[in-house]
């Protein structure tokens, strides 16, 4: 296993593609959480008593320990990036038949499986670090003075991994099946942009109550929208407190859907003709 691990490892930081994504994840991370720390500013500036009720009830949700919560989910927008690269990683294989290689070396079927659920492994960490080291920004940035309480809702750094590494496998699972990295990428797009989004809102009107049981929305449940980014008021403060109810449903509903993909991924593998 570790030896798996660090052949691909190597194979992973001589792609140009993972740097160029750990460049973009460097900015568009700090970028996006700017975008709502100033919209957290305009809420809550000025001397009026609204003002200050506001930033009262919320505090600061970039200061420690919330950082951990508010970067995550937040930073949790830009999955597509290491989607994109976990697509181009598998379809390469095929591409330049580096799986027959792989096989004429003398790896098993399950190894092969094995090598591209460490990249995904790897991805995900890389990403996890990129998160980790943009929440500790913002934490100093915000409120150098709630350092003290850095240690606090740590569990978002897990949850943050695991839901990078569930969705992260579906595009996986996609350009293992499909095997062409520009439809394989269509798919994933389509998918994930515009498809879910339709059923999610179609089934909020008919006033479905399965939307956290689609692909996506399973580990998007994980991270909970932070309080002061929707809306106020007791049915606001109802529906936080059941989404935050449901994550440890979600984390294991994810858990169950992610081991699925991989186990497709390898009973697939054991059947599939090494072309």
């Amino acid at each position: 296993m570790l030896d798996l691990l660090k052949i691909e490892w190597l194979k992973i930081k001589k792609y140009p593609a993972f740097w160029w994504m750990l460049v973009i994840v460097f900015l568009t991370y700090p970028g996006i959480n700017i975008m709502f720390l100033n919209i957290y500013g305009q809420v809550t500036k000025g001397k009026e008593m609204a003002n200050n009720i506001a930033k009262l009830l919320l505090g600061n949700p970039f200061a420690f320990p919330e950082t951990w919560h508010t970067v995550a989910y937040f930073s949790s927008f830009f999955v597509l990036l290491p989607s994109i690269l976990v697509i181009m990683l598998v379809t390469n294989e095929y591409n330049y038949k580096t799986h027959r290689q792989n096989i004429i070396d003398g790896w098993s079927r399950s190894q092969f499986i094995t090598s591209k659920l460490m990249d995904v492994a790897i991805i995900s960490f890389v990403v996890m670090i990129a998160y980790i080291a943009v929440a500790i920004g913002f934490g100093i940035y915000a409120d150098s003075l709630s350092w003290n309480r850095w240690a606090e809702q740590l569990q978002y750094i897990p949850l943050f991994y695991l839901q990078t590494f569930a969705q992260l496998s579906i595009a996986f699972l996609l350009g293992y099946l499909v095997k062409k990295a520009f439809i394989a990428l269509g798919i994933f797009l389509f998918y994930y942009l515009i498809v879910e989004n339709i059923l999610v809102g179609l089934m909020k009107w008919k006033k479905i109550e399965l939307t956290r049981f689609l692909p996506f929305e399973i580990s998007d449940g994980i991270l909970v929208r932070p309080a002061f980014s929707g809306n106020f008021g007791m049915g606001a403060k109802a529906g936080y407190e059941l989404a935050l109810s449901l994550v440890s449903q979600q984390v294991i509903l994810t858990i169950v859907l992610t081991s699925i993909i991989w186990l497709i991924c390898y009973k697939v593998h054991k059947k599939r003709d090494i072309v």
